[in-house]
């Protein structure tokens, strides 16, 4: 099957709290950094404090296009597991406010997630309502020509519970259960090894429904992947004892993550998630990725 060559973009995992929460940080300012690293486009997060005031949205467009790059893929986190049936209703009006987000950027993915894992959820409901929220979004994503992507996720940065679908189990159940060709993966590695899991275990069930990837790697601060499995219960924030860091340094085997991809067609955005010690860090993993993909697809 012809493969295209994968695109590099990148995520502000490091500004997220200066961008969403305090507003330390402008929008414009994001841009004007990663317009800077040698990328083909920005994924963006639905919850910019800006995106609020909706006459920025064709300004923000137009400042990446400026720069000669372009938004393809939005991140955002619905929350679909929730046991009351007007809560779920409002997420999907929601993710459907999302997806129109994504087209007015000129963006061909919108991610969704299950939702949290709620103590009093047992699977079957979990995934029943994940699947039937994912179901009634896609035909108004399908109608702006937007793909929804699945990420096997760990924990939105503002929620209190982990995801839902964080086990690969569940995560396959969902993505099995869902057949439309506007659905598909987002594929992050590193949220695998939060889960107690092997990431290349995962990405060989789903490889042939990826059609985004979240880039990262991952340091254990302390202790054991035994030690987080143990306490990563309902902590509102993110894990403590492992870190994001510069790619190509970390957990992750780039070389059997690319092999994989490549083997089955693979050819499309592959988002990072790095740069929490800087700007500089995020550059070298920019580097390190394009000569992965050099490699794997010559």
């Amino acid at each position: 099957m012809p493969t295209h060559t994968p695109k590099l973009a990148a995520f502000p995992k490091a500004f997220m709290q200066a961008l969403c929460k305090d507003g330390t940080m402008s929008v414009s300012e994001w841009i004007e950094l990663a317009s800077k690293l040698d990328i083909q486009g920005l994924e963006w997060y639905a919850g910019f404090l800006e995106m609020a005031d909706e006459s920025n949205w064709s300004r923000f467009r137009k400042q990446v296009e400026d720069h000669g790059k372009v938004i393809p893929m939005m991140c955002c986190s619905p929350d679909f597991t929730h046991p009351d049936a007007a809560f779920r209703e409002q997420e999907i009006a929601k993710q459907k406010r999302w997806i129109e987000m994504t087209h007015a950027f000129g963006g061909s993915y919108c991610r969704v997630l299950s939702g949290q894992r709620r103590p009093e959820l047992t699977i079957d409901e979990g995934v029943t309502y994940a699947v039937d929220s994912i179901q009634a979004c896609l035909p108004f994503a399908a109608d702006r020509g937007i793909t929804l992507i699945i990420e096997n996720h760990y924990k939105d940065d503002f929620w209190e519970y982990p995801e839902f679908a964080q086990k690969m189990d569940i995560f396959c159940q969902i993505v099995d259960r869902i057949d439309h060709p506007h659905f598909g993966v987002n594929y992050d590695p590193s949220n695998t090894y939060l889960a107690g899991e092997d990431p290349i275990e995962l990405l060989r069930r789903v490889s042939h429904r990826v059609v985004t990837m979240h880039a990262s790697d991952r340091y254990l601060i302390e202790g054991t992947l035994e030690d987080l499995r143990r306490e990563e219960g309902g902590a509102v924030g993110y894990a403590k004892r492992l870190s994001h860091g510069e790619i190509g340094k970390g957990l992750n085997d780039y070389d059997a993550i690319f092999s994989e991809l490549k083997r089955v067609g693979f050819g499309g955005w592959i988002s990072i998630e790095d740069g929490v010690d800087g700007m500089d860090q995020l550059a070298r993993s920019v580097e390190f990725l394009k000569q992965k993909i050099a490699q794997h697809w010559p």
